[in-house]
């Protein structure tokens, strides 16, 4: 680990990046119909259940990241083989995440553009920011972290009043029950992308104020959650279901609606800033992590110099993931949460918690008896 340290402040803002990165970008639990953001909300809660394990598992290990605790609880071997498996499993987020926001600036706003270019461009920038530290990549998320609130309040402030919100589109709430809003709940919103906090557990040994960690990831749960349900609850006031389940990028959609006084209209750049300033901290969060956890295993002082050497892999992974876009939205809404999310995010985590618990339970015992 590099000798570092982040304000709980900083690390609010992190997650809060990290939460938005790419889930404003697509439309997130539709399955749900006009309910999509009551089921946002239940995979809120969801999450910060999942973010209290990640912290149980921090507070018996303050000092190191998951890559590393992970070995103390399951020993030499085991431990090396789960924490190596993590390692992949943050590339391959940040592969996806890569890809996600390459595809969206090409079919948007660069047709002719090949997706190489795009993803080359956004892995050199990571690659930089990444190999000068956490410290940097946490103050320049503070900075970024103002002007996201204020395009996503002046955008607000345009829908309002631009009288394109039709709140009978929200209506009726709960048409079939609540069983679809819990199920979309639970196999999507809870691991996309609230679960996706994970990350943070090679983060958090880089707090400066350890006490505060709970509450800090807590509030940052909680405002990126509630910002992403508003932001579903008025896609859906302004399109209608039908349209936004159709839709690639349905924040995008709504944004294209905005005419004010006659002039005030095509804010597609104010979309475009905002999604890529979420995207490159998520995928700079998650190769930082990518980064961090190899070095750890294979015992390299200077995580840094690993940066470019990762980006290389990290650009190709991004193109071979899959063959076209349908293919990769198929891979992520039907795979990749339950048979990635769920094993990394809820399963290993509480196992290791299990076994945590007992191993230091076990030393206190001893230390009592001594």
């Amino acid at each position: 680990m590099e000798k570092a340290k982040i304000s709980t402040y900083q690390l609010f803002v992190l997650i809060f990046l990290l939460e938005i990165g790419s889930a404003i970008l697509v439309p997130l639990a539709i399955e749900a119909k006009q309910d999509a953001w009551l089921a946002v909300l239940i995979g809120l809660a969801g999450g910060c259940c999942l973010f209290w394990i990640y912290h149980s598992l921090y507070s018996y290990y303050p000092e190191i990241p998951l890559t590393e605790y992970i070995q103390q609880i399951l020993g030499s071997f085991l431990g090396k083989v789960l924490a190596f498996f993590y390692v992949l499993y943050f590339m391959y987020i940040a592969a996806r995440v890569l890809r996600d926001f390459g595809e969206m600036l090409i079919i948007v706003f660069y047709p002719q553009t090949p997706l190489f270019i795009m993803n080359v461009l956004m892995v050199l920038v990571v690659v930089y920011t990444i190999s000068k530290g956490i410290e940097v990549i946490a103050r320049t998320g503070e900075l970024l972290f103002i002007i996201m609130m204020l395009i996503g309040i002046s955008g607000t402030v345009l829908i309002i009043i631009s009288g394109i919100i039709e709140i009978s589109n929200l209506e009726p709430m709960l048409e079939e029950g609540i069983k679809p809003v819990i199920k979309t709940a639970f196999t999507q919103t809870l691991f996309f992308p609230f679960g996706e906090v994970i990350v943070f557990a090679m983060v958090l040994p880089y707090l400066n104020q350890k006490s505060k960690a709970m509450k800090t990831g807590l509030l940052g749960l909680g405002l990126s959650g509630l910002i992403i349900a508003l932001i579903m609850a008025m896609n859906i006031s302004v399109l209608g279901v039908n349209l936004i389940s159709r839709s690639h990028f349905p924040l995008l959609s709504t944004i294209q609606t905005i005419e004010f006084a006659g002039f005030l209209q095509r804010l597609d750049i104010t979309f475009m800033l905002s999604t890529v300033i979420g995207g490159f901290f998520k995928i700079s969060m998650y190769f930082y992590a990518s980064m961090v956890g190899t070095a750890n295993l294979f015992n390299i002082k200077n995580s840094a110099q690993l940066a470019y050497p990762l980006g290389l892999l990290l650009l190709v992974l991004s193109i071979t993931i899959a063959s076209n876009f349908s293919e990769h939205v198929y891979e992520g809404l039907q795979i990749v949460p339950l048979y990635v999310h769920l094993p990394f995010q809820v399963i290993i985590p509480v196992l290791l918690l299990i076994i945590a618990f007992f191993k230091n339970r076990n030393k206190q015992r001893k230390r009592i008896r001594n």
